[in-house]
């Protein structure tokens, strides 16, 4: 019995070892802004503590411009409550972040829209600029039932970030529900990828000076991935939507360890909730299956894409046996990929950087298959993540041909007529108030007036006025 304690003590505080250790590896961003737009208070989500615009002076935040905060009084049960709370701009205006930790950001910018007297959010359309990058044109069209979250990698080398919102002519508002600026760890945009086209793979360099926004973020034969359980907070959607299914792929969980390595792939890069589960593709007899696991997203044409492919080889009985092909678009990318020759390791993470262009139909595909080096028997070709970021076009823009510098001056030239309207209404209030105010002072200066009687000598009016006097 005593023994029995004696383990159970020892199993306890192994488990609190391996907890404290875990958590003493969580990422610590030097820049972590999380704001409740129009709001006062503290709001918690996922253990995150968001601070209200308006809760004081203590906080490093500056924002300007024109705006009201609104809140939702009847919101919807179980919204979070970030999403209660609205700032409303009635003119182009920014928030200002100072800035501690040069390079990449990671910026969120969370929508929801509700009614309220005097605003229907779902009718606001406007811009959002971010830096010199122009990360949403024309937006509109939130619904309250799904709140949006457009996330975007920035880089800073400046003090500020600076988040500007422009209302467009058409709605003459715009809002934002909540916004979250981090510092992103240094590993997780690199400068040089591989670019792939049908004619070769070259390197693509300066890539951490783009801006990327989130496209797609995938859990790979696994369930969704929530930010709580993601050191960046990230979430990660089910793959199936984009999955063309075959017979010979199957989904795979695994219970073990995910075992990262310095100089690989951090928990920053993906979660282990991410890296535990797969699409493989495994040979059931002493011939190797020639078929793909695809999967096909639609995009917009116009743009570069970063895919990033995440792998972790939780499935391989033994080292040196997985070996398969990677394509992206239809165009050789990887060849006789070995995870185990690169990591040394099973369950061990690996990820590849690759950037490409839309094909002709305003769609990218990703493939995994086998390749000549394949063997029967085993697993012939595995994917456990996928991400897709679109990269900024020569506008310095995520969203249309417009740059950032023409937006505002559209909105200046646009609001002009309305400005001049103003002027004139204003002069012609002054105009009228100045008439009336000459006629009520004239009449109160003036007084009653006769001429005098011809008969009074100059003599009698000059003896007269000196017994006034002397009165």
């Amino acid at each position: 019995m005593e023994f029995l304690q004696v383990n159970l003590v020892s199993c306890f505080l192994l488990l609190c070892f391996r907890t404290l250790s875990v958590y003493s590896r969580l990422f610590s961003p030097v820049d972590n802004y999380l704001i409740d737009c129009g709001s006062a208070a503290v709001s918690t989500i996922d253990n995150r503590r968001f601070v209200g615009d308006l809760s004081g002076n203590d906080s490093p935040l500056s924002f300007s411009g024109r705006s009201i905060s609104i809140r939702n009084e009847n919101p919807v049960p179980g919204l979070a409550p970030v999403y209660r709370t609205v700032r409303i701009f009635r003119s182009p205006s920014k928030y200002a972040f100072p800035i501690r930790d040069k390079g990449t950001h990671m910026v969120r910018l969370h929508f929801n829209s509700f009614n309220s007297p005097g605003f229907d959010l779902g009718d606001a359309q406007f811009h959002v600029l971010v830096d010199e990058f122009i990360v949403l044109s024309n937006f509109s069209r939130v619904r309250s039932e799904n709140p949006r979250i457009m996330e975007y990698l920035i880089r800073v080398d400046a003090e500020k970030l600076v988040i500007m919102f422009v209302p467009t002519e058409k709605s003459k508002f715009a809002f934002v529900n909540a916004i979250e600026v981090i510092s992103a760890p240094k590993d997780l945009v690199p400068d040089t990828a591989q670019y792939v086209s049908s004619k070769n793979v070259v390197d693509f360099d300066g890539l951490s000076n783009q801006a990327l926004e989130v496209v797609y973020r995938l859990n790979v034969g696994g369930p969704k991935v929530t930010p709580f359980n993601d050191s960046l907070w990230r979430t990660w959607m089910p793959d199936g939507k984009f999955f063309k299914p075959n017979y010979a792929s199957q989904r795979l969980y695994f219970g073990g360890r995910i075992k990262y390595q310095r100089g690989g792939a951090s928990r920053e890069v993906g979660p282990d909730n991410m890296y535990n589960s797969a699409r493989l593709i495994k040979s059931k007899n002493a011939s190797v299956p020639m078929v793909n696991m695809t999967w096909q997203f639609p995009v917009i044409g116009g743009y570069k894409y970063l895919v990033r492919m995440h792998f972790c080889d939780i499935a391989s009985i033994s080292i040196g046996l997985l070996y398969f092909n990677v394509y992206v678009n239809g165009h050789l990318a990887y060849a006789d990929l070995d995870l185990s020759g690169i990591t040394g390791l099973l369950a061990s993470p690996f990820y590849a950087d690759f950037v490409v262009d839309e094909d002709s139909l305003g769609a990218l595909s990703v493939n995994i298959g086998p390749s000549n080096k394949s063997i029967p028997y085993v697993v012939d070709g595995i994917l456990n993540g996928i991400e897709i970021f679109r990269l900024n076009n020569s506008h310095n823009s995520l969203d249309g041909e417009d740059c950032a510098g023409f937006v505002l001056k559209n909105w200046s030239r646009g609001n002009s007529g309305l400005f001049l309207t103003l002027v004139a209404a204003i002069c012609i209030v002054l105009s009228i108030s100045l008439l009336i105010r000459r006629r009520i002072v004239g009449s109160g200066d003036s007084f009653p007036w006769s001429r005098l009687p011809v008969d009074i000598s100059d003599h009698h009016v000059k003896i007269s006025g000196l017994h006034s006097e002397s009165k």
